[in-house]
């Protein structure tokens, strides 16, 4: 487990391990600092109160909050301070949260309103750095950006990273068995049929792909697009690797390169004895952090 992090403050170069290299044009890490990150497995067990919480009761109103620690330490990997971030879709701001933790600057898309106001709320609460946090739908990214930099003119034409979150297919309607035992039931991100996350599994992957294609228009050539993807249990019709089925479909994108994944697991989840005592069912703990880049398609 890493030491507890402390919001706002920036670490100083005296305090860094390893050493700096002028040729590093990718981010402001030592040599030391780059290789730890390249670990493929990242294991956190961030607690839920507290300075590591980060309002944690407020954001876990979004039926999957990341813990903006993660997200402070990916983006600190693929950007230099003071660069830009994309999020397409936002959620409750946790790529936001990970820009301020990490004085790097960020525009966030959201269609339920109702995460923009917790978004400020958890702003107020952590004093912490307010970003631009955009209600819309990410299908008109183009639109959306224009009217941004209309109003803020400090928002680029092109940013340093896509780093985004996207509501997974129709994962969260899914009938859950744990869910069931506990007397909880799994709460959609939205009502809205514009929500991707309200759609079938092929029709979430197409439709994942249109908006990822507009969204790169913004993406600065040799950046990286950064997906969190969690897969769910097989079935019979499906393996359900959704992480799979993500980059093959992102793959057909002439100008995106794959360039591998690290695996997040969160150590705080409970384990359940899924199955017994008839078959094995794992608890799908962990997550896909897929790594793209883009490049110049061949010709």
């Amino acid at each position: 487990m890493k030491n507890k992090p402390v919001k706002n403050k920036p670490v100083k170069k005296t305090e860094r391990i390893g050493k700096f290299s002028d040729k590093n044009k990718l981010n402001d890490l030592t040599g030391s600092e780059w290789t730890h990150f390249l670990c493929s497995v990242e294991v956190t067990k961030y607690s839920t109160h507290g300075d590591e919480g980060f309002s944690h009761k407020l954001r876990k109103q979004h039926p999957s909050p990341k813990p903006p620690w993660i997200l402070k330490d990916i983006i600190e990997f693929f950007t230099k301070e003071k660069q830009w971030v994309l999020d397409p879709f936002v959620g409750v701001g946790g790529t936001l949260f990970g820009c301020s933790l990490s004085n790097r600057n960020g525009v966030g898309v959201e269609l339920e309103k109702k995460y923009l106001k917790i978004y400020d709320e958890v702003c107020t609460q952590e004093k912490v750095k307010s970003q631009n946090m955009l209600h819309g739908n990410s299908e008109n990214i183009e639109k959306i950006l224009t009217d941004l930099r209309k109003k803020n003119k400090k928002v680029p034409e092109q940013f340093d990273l896509i780093l985004t979150d996207p509501p997974y297919a129709n994962m969260m309607a899914k009938k859950r068995t744990v869910s069931a035992k506990n007397g909880k039931t799994s709460t959609p991100f939205s009502e809205s049929k514009e929500d991707i996350g309200n759609l079938s599994l092929p029709e979430f992957l197409e439709k994942f792909k249109e908006i990822t294609v507009s969204s790169l228009k913004y993406l600065k050539n040799k950046k990286y697009l950064i997906v969190f993807i969690k897969d769910m249990q097989p079935k019979e019709e499906h393996h359900n690797m959704l992480h799979a089925d993500v980059v093959s479909k992102l793959l057909e994108i002439p100008e995106l390169k794959f360039k591998g994944y690290k695996i997040w697991f969160d150590k705080t989840q409970t384990l359940y004895p899924l199955g017994y005592p008839y078959a094995f069912v794992a608890n799908q703990f962990h997550q896909y952090i897929l790594v793209f880049r883009k490049e110049e398609p061949e010709k």
